[in-house]
Protein backbone atom coordinates (compact mmCIF):
# COMPACT_ATOMS: atom_id res chain seq x y z
CA UNK A 1 0.00 0.00 0.00
CA UNK A 2 2.88 2.27 0.72
CA UNK A 3 4.44 1.79 -2.79
CA UNK A 4 0.85 2.54 -4.12
CA UNK A 5 0.09 5.70 -2.67
CA UNK A 6 4.07 6.66 -3.24
CA UNK A 7 4.00 6.44 -6.89
CA UNK A 8 0.48 8.19 -7.02
CA UNK A 9 1.93 11.40 -4.87
CA UNK A 10 5.41 11.16 -7.26
CA UNK A 11 2.86 10.76 -10.53
CA UNK A 12 1.11 14.16 -9.35
CA UNK A 13 3.60 16.12 -8.14
CA UNK A 14 5.99 14.98 -11.45
CA UNK A 15 2.57 16.05 -13.28
CA UNK A 16 2.17 19.36 -11.56
CA UNK A 17 6.51 19.64 -11.65
CA UNK A 18 6.02 19.62 -15.54
CA UNK A 19 2.94 21.15 -16.47
CA UNK A 20 4.00 24.36 -13.99
CA UNK A 21 7.53 24.38 -15.97
CA UNK A 22 5.68 24.71 -19.14
CA UNK A 23 3.29 27.05 -18.08
CA UNK A 24 6.02 29.29 -16.54
CA UNK A 25 8.56 28.85 -20.02
CA UNK A 26 5.34 30.13 -21.94
CA UNK A 27 4.54 33.10 -19.23
CA UNK A 28 8.60 33.99 -19.35
CA UNK A 29 8.19 33.80 -23.18
CA UNK A 30 5.64 36.18 -23.36
CA UNK A 31 7.41 38.22 -20.94
CA UNK A 32 10.66 38.26 -22.43
CA UNK A 33 8.94 38.85 -26.17
CA UNK A 34 7.11 42.54 -24.57
CA UNK A 35 10.88 42.91 -22.92
CA UNK A 36 12.27 42.61 -26.62
CA UNK A 37 9.38 44.96 -27.84
CA UNK A 38 10.11 47.62 -25.63
CA UNK A 39 13.96 47.41 -25.98
CA UNK A 40 13.34 47.39 -29.68
CA UNK A 41 11.19 50.60 -29.05
CA UNK A 42 13.39 52.32 -27.41
CA UNK A 43 16.05 51.52 -29.11
CA UNK A 44 14.28 52.76 -32.05
CA UNK A 45 13.21 56.10 -30.12
CA UNK A 46 16.62 57.07 -29.27
CA UNK A 47 18.46 56.73 -32.85
CA UNK A 48 15.30 58.30 -34.46
CA UNK A 49 16.17 61.68 -31.78
CA UNK A 50 20.03 61.42 -32.79
CA UNK A 51 21.27 64.01 -34.90
CA UNK A 52 21.84 63.54 -38.84
CA UNK A 53 20.52 59.87 -38.53
CA UNK A 54 19.62 59.78 -42.21
CA UNK A 55 23.51 60.29 -42.87
CA UNK A 56 24.75 57.14 -43.86
CA UNK A 57 27.96 57.42 -41.95
CA UNK A 58 26.04 57.82 -38.76
CA UNK A 59 23.73 55.06 -39.36
CA UNK A 60 27.34 53.19 -40.46
CA UNK A 61 28.73 54.12 -36.58
CA UNK A 62 25.37 52.86 -35.26
CA UNK A 63 24.71 49.87 -36.68
CA UNK A 64 27.72 48.35 -36.19
CA UNK A 65 27.15 48.84 -32.53
CA UNK A 66 23.93 47.17 -32.69
CA UNK A 67 24.89 44.32 -35.11
CA UNK A 68 27.29 42.98 -31.84
CA UNK A 69 23.99 42.96 -30.38
CA UNK A 70 22.08 40.93 -33.03
CA UNK A 71 19.90 44.40 -33.53
CA UNK A 72 19.44 44.60 -37.33
CA UNK A 73 19.20 48.46 -38.35
CA UNK A 74 17.07 49.40 -41.74
CA UNK A 75 16.27 52.83 -43.13
CA UNK A 76 13.74 53.16 -45.81
CA UNK A 77 12.69 56.05 -47.32
CA UNK A 78 9.01 57.46 -47.51
CA UNK A 79 8.51 55.78 -50.88
CA UNK A 80 9.07 52.44 -49.39
CA UNK A 81 12.97 51.71 -50.86
CA UNK A 82 15.76 50.77 -48.54
CA UNK A 83 18.23 53.36 -48.21
CA UNK A 84 20.83 51.09 -45.41
CA UNK A 85 20.66 47.61 -44.09
CA UNK A 86 23.30 46.52 -41.90
CA UNK A 87 22.61 42.80 -42.54
CA UNK A 88 21.68 42.57 -46.26
CA UNK A 89 22.67 43.94 -49.43
CA UNK A 90 20.01 46.62 -50.30
CA UNK A 91 20.52 46.04 -54.09
CA UNK A 92 17.60 44.36 -54.97
CA UNK A 93 15.77 44.60 -52.04
CA UNK A 94 11.95 45.22 -52.97
CA UNK A 95 10.13 47.78 -52.13
CA UNK A 96 8.80 47.81 -47.85
CA UNK A 97 5.86 50.05 -48.11
CA UNK A 98 3.41 46.75 -47.79
CA UNK A 99 5.62 45.53 -44.96
CA UNK A 100 2.81 45.40 -42.00
CA UNK A 101 5.33 47.53 -39.38
CA UNK A 102 5.89 50.08 -41.95
CA UNK A 103 2.58 50.74 -42.88
CA UNK A 104 1.41 51.42 -38.97
CA UNK A 105 4.54 53.44 -38.90
CA UNK A 106 3.42 55.93 -42.31
CA UNK A 107 -0.07 55.99 -40.47
CA UNK A 108 0.67 56.35 -36.59
CA UNK A 109 4.30 56.78 -36.16
CA UNK A 110 5.53 53.85 -35.17
CA UNK A 111 4.76 50.33 -35.84
CA UNK A 112 5.32 46.62 -34.86
CA UNK A 113 5.11 42.82 -35.96
CA UNK A 114 6.76 39.27 -35.77
CA UNK A 115 7.20 37.80 -39.36
CA UNK A 116 9.34 35.70 -41.04
CA UNK A 117 12.09 37.73 -43.15
CA UNK A 118 11.57 37.27 -47.35
CA UNK A 119 15.39 38.54 -47.14
CA UNK A 120 17.51 36.66 -44.42
CA UNK A 121 14.54 33.93 -44.29
CA UNK A 122 13.90 33.94 -40.67
CA UNK A 123 11.62 35.02 -38.13
CA UNK A 124 12.04 38.34 -36.56
CA UNK A 125 10.81 40.93 -34.28
CA UNK A 126 10.25 44.56 -35.82
CA UNK A 127 9.68 47.79 -34.50
CA UNK A 128 9.87 50.63 -37.27
CA UNK A 129 9.50 54.92 -36.15
CA UNK A 130 8.70 57.53 -38.89
CA UNK A 131 10.83 60.18 -38.76
CA UNK A 132 10.47 63.82 -39.64
CA UNK A 133 11.18 64.00 -43.31
CA UNK A 134 8.88 60.85 -43.68
CA UNK A 135 11.39 58.10 -43.96
CA UNK A 136 11.11 54.66 -41.84
CA UNK A 137 13.71 53.99 -38.95
CA UNK A 138 13.37 50.28 -38.37
CA UNK A 139 15.38 47.91 -35.96
CA UNK A 140 14.91 44.18 -36.25
CA UNK A 141 15.80 41.20 -33.89
CA UNK A 142 15.71 37.53 -34.97
CA UNK A 143 13.57 35.12 -33.14
CA UNK A 144 16.51 32.48 -32.58
CA UNK A 145 18.36 34.65 -29.83
CA UNK A 146 15.38 33.85 -28.10
CA UNK A 147 14.85 30.75 -28.84
CA UNK A 148 18.80 30.41 -27.78
CA UNK A 149 17.94 32.02 -24.12
CA UNK A 150 15.11 29.33 -23.69
CA UNK A 151 17.59 26.70 -24.36
CA UNK A 152 20.29 28.19 -21.99
CA UNK A 153 17.89 27.80 -19.40
CA UNK A 154 16.85 24.43 -19.81
CA UNK A 155 19.58 22.28 -17.72
CA UNK A 156 18.51 25.44 -15.30
CA UNK A 157 14.77 23.88 -15.04
CA UNK A 158 15.69 20.41 -15.53
CA UNK A 159 18.34 20.55 -12.67
CA UNK A 160 15.15 22.40 -10.77
CA UNK A 161 12.47 19.68 -11.79
CA UNK A 162 15.29 17.38 -10.45
CA UNK A 163 15.81 18.71 -6.80
CA UNK A 164 11.62 19.43 -6.59
CA UNK A 165 11.35 15.42 -7.65
CA UNK A 166 13.72 14.39 -5.13
CA UNK A 167 12.03 16.49 -2.16
CA UNK A 168 8.83 15.31 -3.46
CA UNK A 169 10.00 11.77 -3.20
CA UNK A 170 11.25 11.81 0.19
CA UNK A 171 7.65 14.07 1.44
CA UNK A 172 6.15 11.08 0.12
CA UNK A 173 7.71 8.68 1.60
CA UNK A 174 7.32 10.46 5.08
CA UNK A 175 4.03 11.52 4.77
CA UNK A 176 2.92 7.74 3.60
CA UNK A 177 4.41 6.90 6.87
CA UNK A 178 3.17 9.28 8.85
CA UNK A 179 -0.34 7.93 7.18
CA UNK A 180 -0.26 4.43 8.41
CA UNK A 181 1.69 4.50 10.85
CA UNK A 182 -2.03 3.91 13.15
CA UNK A 183 -3.18 1.83 10.83
CA UNK A 184 0.37 -0.57 11.56
CA UNK A 185 0.25 -0.15 14.82
CA UNK A 186 -3.53 -1.42 15.12
CA UNK A 187 -2.06 -3.97 12.69
CA UNK A 188 0.59 -4.96 15.31
CA UNK A 189 -1.33 -4.49 18.37
CA UNK A 190 -5.01 -5.70 17.68
CA UNK A 191 -5.67 -6.75 20.90
CA UNK A 192 -5.85 -2.97 22.35
CA UNK A 193 -6.61 -1.32 19.65
CA UNK A 194 -7.96 1.22 21.99
CA UNK A 195 -4.32 2.06 22.94
CA UNK A 196 -3.91 3.55 19.42
CA UNK A 197 -3.57 7.35 18.90
CA UNK A 198 -4.43 8.81 15.51
CA UNK A 199 -5.30 12.47 14.44
CA UNK A 200 -9.01 13.18 13.49
CA UNK A 201 -9.08 12.42 9.73
CA UNK A 202 -8.31 8.49 10.19
CA UNK A 203 -10.51 8.22 13.03
CA UNK A 204 -13.41 6.59 11.60
CA UNK A 205 -11.23 4.32 9.48
CA UNK A 206 -9.32 3.30 12.92
CA UNK A 207 -13.04 3.07 14.40
CA UNK A 208 -14.30 0.84 11.50
CA UNK A 209 -11.12 -1.03 12.25
CA UNK A 210 -11.93 -1.78 15.48
CA UNK A 211 -15.50 -2.27 15.38
CA UNK A 212 -14.59 -4.86 12.53
CA UNK A 213 -11.93 -6.98 14.83
CA UNK A 214 -14.26 -6.65 17.57
CA UNK A 215 -16.93 -7.79 15.88
CA UNK A 216 -14.44 -11.10 14.39
CA UNK A 217 -13.28 -11.85 18.26
CA UNK A 218 -17.56 -11.86 18.75
CA UNK A 219 -17.89 -14.04 16.31
CA UNK A 220 -14.83 -16.02 16.97
CA UNK A 221 -16.18 -16.53 20.63
CA UNK A 222 -19.79 -16.88 19.58
CA UNK A 223 -18.34 -19.78 17.33
CA UNK A 224 -16.65 -21.60 20.03
CA UNK A 225 -19.33 -21.44 22.91
CA UNK A 226 -21.26 -23.11 19.58
CA UNK A 227 -19.21 -25.42 18.89
CA UNK A 228 -18.71 -26.52 22.70
CA UNK A 229 -22.11 -26.52 23.24
CA UNK A 230 -23.58 -28.84 20.36
CA UNK A 231 -20.70 -30.87 21.43
CA UNK A 232 -21.76 -31.14 25.29
CA UNK A 233 -25.58 -31.15 24.07
CA UNK A 234 -25.09 -34.69 21.48
CA UNK A 235 -22.59 -36.43 24.57
CA UNK A 236 -25.62 -36.16 26.48
CA UNK A 237 -28.17 -38.30 24.27
CA UNK A 238 -25.28 -40.23 22.62
CA UNK A 239 -24.14 -41.32 26.15
CA UNK A 240 -27.43 -42.67 27.16
CA UNK A 241 -27.45 -44.37 23.69
CA UNK A 242 -24.37 -46.34 24.25
CA UNK A 243 -25.13 -46.70 27.85
CA UNK A 244 -28.12 -48.24 27.04
CA UNK A 245 -27.14 -50.37 24.27
CA UNK A 246 -24.44 -52.05 25.78
CA UNK A 247 -26.56 -52.79 28.69
CA UNK A 248 -28.67 -54.83 25.82
CA UNK A 249 -25.99 -56.27 24.21
CA UNK A 250 -24.09 -57.96 27.11
CA UNK A 251 -27.30 -59.57 28.33
CA UNK A 252 -27.40 -57.35 31.53
CA UNK A 253 -30.94 -56.30 30.63
CA UNK A 254 -33.66 -58.26 31.45
CA UNK A 255 -37.18 -58.51 29.59
CA UNK A 256 -38.79 -56.00 31.06
CA UNK A 257 -35.80 -53.57 31.27
CA UNK A 258 -34.41 -54.58 27.87
CA UNK A 259 -38.11 -52.31 26.33
CA UNK A 260 -37.29 -49.68 28.56
CA UNK A 261 -34.24 -49.31 27.27
CA UNK A 262 -35.53 -49.59 23.88
CA UNK A 263 -37.84 -46.65 24.34
CA UNK A 264 -35.21 -44.91 26.32
CA UNK A 265 -32.93 -45.37 22.99
CA UNK A 266 -35.28 -44.24 21.04
CA UNK A 267 -36.07 -40.85 22.83
CA UNK A 268 -32.46 -40.07 22.68
CA UNK A 269 -32.47 -40.66 19.58
CA UNK A 270 -35.77 -38.28 18.48
CA UNK A 271 -34.06 -35.68 20.41
CA UNK A 272 -30.85 -36.09 18.75
CA UNK A 273 -32.32 -35.91 15.42
CA UNK A 274 -34.30 -32.99 16.65
CA UNK A 275 -30.92 -31.28 17.89
CA UNK A 276 -28.95 -31.70 14.30
CA UNK A 277 -32.43 -30.58 12.28
CA UNK A 278 -32.40 -27.49 14.15
CA UNK A 279 -28.41 -27.35 14.26
CA UNK A 280 -28.88 -27.55 10.68
CA UNK A 281 -31.67 -25.01 10.06
CA UNK A 282 -29.58 -22.27 11.81
CA UNK A 283 -27.04 -23.06 9.43
CA UNK A 284 -28.81 -21.92 6.62
CA UNK A 285 -30.09 -18.77 8.17
CA UNK A 286 -26.62 -17.96 9.28
CA UNK A 287 -25.78 -16.79 5.42
CA UNK A 288 -28.55 -16.64 4.25
CA UNK A 289 -30.39 -12.70 3.23
CA UNK A 290 -33.59 -11.73 2.20
CA UNK A 291 -33.04 -11.89 -1.60
CA UNK A 292 -32.38 -15.57 -1.01
CA UNK A 293 -35.94 -16.85 -0.07
CA UNK A 294 -39.49 -16.82 -1.82
CA UNK A 295 -42.12 -14.14 -0.24
CA UNK A 296 -45.44 -13.64 -0.66
CA UNK A 297 -48.56 -12.34 1.27
CA UNK A 298 -49.95 -14.57 3.96
CA UNK A 299 -52.34 -15.14 6.33
CA UNK A 300 -51.06 -14.43 10.04
CA UNK A 301 -54.21 -15.92 11.51
CA UNK A 302 -54.44 -18.96 9.72
CA UNK A 303 -50.91 -19.81 10.31
CA UNK A 304 -51.41 -19.77 13.99
CA UNK A 305 -54.53 -21.88 13.82
CA UNK A 306 -53.10 -24.36 11.89
CA UNK A 307 -50.28 -24.18 14.10
CA UNK A 308 -52.40 -24.62 17.44
CA UNK A 309 -54.56 -27.86 15.59
CA UNK A 310 -50.84 -29.25 15.44
CA UNK A 311 -50.00 -28.84 19.19
CA UNK A 312 -53.71 -29.29 20.65
CA UNK A 313 -52.77 -32.91 21.71
CA UNK A 314 -49.09 -31.75 23.23
CA UNK A 315 -51.13 -28.98 24.60
CA UNK A 316 -53.50 -31.73 26.38
CA UNK A 317 -50.86 -33.64 27.33
CA UNK A 318 -49.46 -30.85 29.53
CA UNK A 319 -53.16 -29.86 30.75
CA UNK A 320 -53.11 -26.74 28.68
CA UNK A 321 -55.46 -24.40 27.04
CA UNK A 322 -55.07 -23.02 23.75
CA UNK A 323 -56.82 -20.04 22.91
CA UNK A 324 -56.65 -17.88 19.06
CA UNK A 325 -58.10 -13.93 19.34
CA UNK A 326 -57.58 -11.30 16.65
CA UNK A 327 -58.34 -11.04 12.70
CA UNK A 328 -56.82 -12.27 9.54
CA UNK A 329 -53.62 -10.08 8.82
CA UNK A 330 -51.64 -10.36 5.52
CA UNK A 331 -47.81 -9.57 6.06
CA UNK A 332 -45.14 -9.76 3.37
CA UNK A 333 -43.51 -13.71 4.15
CA UNK A 334 -42.09 -16.79 3.70
CA UNK A 335 -45.39 -19.43 4.64
CA UNK A 336 -42.76 -21.71 5.74
CA UNK A 337 -40.68 -19.42 8.17
CA UNK A 338 -43.91 -18.34 9.65
CA UNK A 339 -44.85 -21.99 10.19
CA UNK A 340 -41.64 -21.99 12.14
CA UNK A 341 -42.26 -18.79 13.99
CA UNK A 342 -45.56 -19.50 15.55
CA UNK A 343 -45.15 -23.63 16.11
CA UNK A 344 -41.62 -22.72 17.81
CA UNK A 345 -43.15 -19.96 20.01
CA UNK A 346 -46.43 -21.84 20.74
CA UNK A 347 -44.30 -25.07 21.40
CA UNK A 348 -42.04 -22.96 24.03
CA UNK A 349 -44.64 -21.99 26.00
CA UNK A 350 -46.54 -25.13 26.39
CA UNK A 351 -42.81 -26.12 28.00
CA UNK A 352 -42.13 -23.95 30.20
CA UNK A 353 -46.11 -23.73 31.22
CA UNK A 354 -47.53 -25.28 34.63
CA UNK A 355 -50.50 -27.33 34.81
CA UNK A 356 -54.00 -25.51 34.44
CA UNK A 357 -52.01 -22.88 32.25
CA UNK A 358 -52.89 -21.01 29.38
CA UNK A 359 -51.54 -19.39 26.22
CA UNK A 360 -53.26 -16.60 24.45
CA UNK A 361 -52.03 -16.18 20.80
CA UNK A 362 -53.46 -12.53 19.03
CA UNK A 363 -52.86 -12.04 15.31
CA UNK A 364 -54.33 -8.17 14.07
CA UNK A 365 -52.54 -5.41 13.02
CA UNK A 366 -49.50 -6.49 11.26
CA UNK A 367 -48.64 -8.03 14.73
CA UNK A 368 -48.19 -11.65 16.49
CA UNK A 369 -48.24 -12.34 19.98
CA UNK A 370 -48.18 -15.29 22.21
CA UNK A 371 -48.35 -14.83 25.51
CA UNK A 372 -48.54 -17.30 28.58
CA UNK A 373 -48.83 -17.74 32.37
CA UNK A 374 -46.08 -20.28 32.89
CA UNK A 375 -43.21 -19.83 34.90
CA UNK A 376 -41.80 -16.68 33.33
CA UNK A 377 -37.94 -15.46 33.03
CA UNK A 378 -36.17 -13.65 35.35
CA UNK A 379 -35.20 -10.16 34.70
CA UNK A 380 -31.29 -10.94 34.21
CA UNK A 381 -31.87 -13.61 32.06
CA UNK A 382 -33.89 -12.14 29.53
CA UNK A 383 -31.58 -10.75 27.26
CA UNK A 384 -30.44 -13.93 26.52
CA UNK A 385 -32.96 -15.99 26.01
CA UNK A 386 -32.61 -15.60 22.00
CA UNK A 387 -29.16 -16.85 22.46
CA UNK A 388 -28.44 -20.37 20.97
CA UNK A 389 -28.83 -23.26 23.46
CA UNK A 390 -29.25 -20.70 26.56
CA UNK A 391 -31.81 -22.47 29.09
CA UNK A 392 -33.51 -20.77 32.18
CA UNK A 393 -34.41 -23.94 33.33
CA UNK A 394 -32.21 -26.39 31.83
CA UNK A 395 -33.44 -29.42 33.79
CA UNK A 396 -37.16 -28.44 32.64
CA UNK A 397 -35.40 -28.20 28.68
CA UNK A 398 -33.69 -31.43 29.08
CA UNK A 399 -36.74 -33.25 30.49
CA UNK A 400 -39.23 -31.98 28.11
CA UNK A 401 -37.15 -32.47 25.13
CA UNK A 402 -36.09 -28.74 24.24
CA UNK A 403 -33.01 -28.34 22.48
CA UNK A 404 -32.24 -25.14 23.13
CA UNK A 405 -32.54 -23.34 19.50
CA UNK A 406 -36.34 -22.62 18.88
CA UNK A 407 -36.06 -18.96 20.01
CA UNK A 408 -32.48 -18.31 18.09
CA UNK A 409 -34.29 -19.95 15.02
CA UNK A 410 -37.39 -17.77 15.70
CA UNK A 411 -35.07 -14.27 16.53
CA UNK A 412 -33.20 -15.59 13.12
CA UNK A 413 -36.57 -15.59 10.83
CA UNK A 414 -38.24 -12.20 12.08
CA UNK A 415 -34.67 -10.38 11.64
CA UNK A 416 -34.41 -11.79 8.06
CA UNK A 417 -37.86 -10.48 7.62
CA UNK A 418 -37.70 -6.82 9.19
CA UNK A 419 -39.69 -7.30 11.59
CA UNK A 420 -39.21 -6.41 15.66
CA UNK A 421 -39.20 -8.77 18.37
CA UNK A 422 -39.75 -7.73 21.82
CA UNK A 423 -40.15 -9.69 25.00
CA UNK A 424 -41.90 -9.18 28.42
CA UNK A 425 -41.53 -11.32 31.28
CA UNK A 426 -41.98 -11.68 35.29
CA UNK A 427 -41.20 -14.75 37.37
CA UNK A 428 -44.24 -16.65 38.11
CA UNK A 429 -46.35 -14.66 36.07
CA UNK A 430 -45.40 -15.68 32.45
CA UNK A 431 -43.93 -14.23 29.04
CA UNK A 432 -45.24 -12.56 26.53
CA UNK A 433 -43.78 -12.42 23.21
CA UNK A 434 -44.60 -9.89 20.22
CA UNK A 435 -43.36 -9.65 16.99
CA UNK A 436 -44.32 -6.48 14.94
CA UNK A 437 -44.41 -6.63 11.06
CA UNK A 438 -43.80 -3.91 8.75
CA UNK A 439 -46.83 -2.74 7.13
CA UNK A 440 -46.97 -4.07 3.50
Amino acid sequence: MKQYINRRIMIIASAAILMTAVFCTFACYRVFREEVKENLRICTRLLSDRENIQDEAVLSKYASELYNDSIRLTLISKEGDVIFDNVARIEGLDNHLNREEIEEAIENGEGYSIRRSATINRTNYYYAVRLEDGSILRTARESHSIINIFWNAVPVILFVILILLVICYFSSQALTTNLLAPVEAIAANMNHPETIHTYAELEPIIEHIRNQHNDILDHANLRQEFTANVSHELKTPLTSISGYAELIENGLAGEDDTQKFAAEIHKNADRLLTLINDILRLSEFDGLKESDFETEEVDLYDIAGTCLDMLEFKAREHDISFSLEGEKTLVTANRNMMDEVVYNLCDNAIRYNRPGGYIRVYVGDHKLMVSDNGIGIPPEYQHRVFERFFRVDKSRSKRTGGTGLGLAIVKHIVTLHGAELSLESAPEQGTRVTIQFPDN
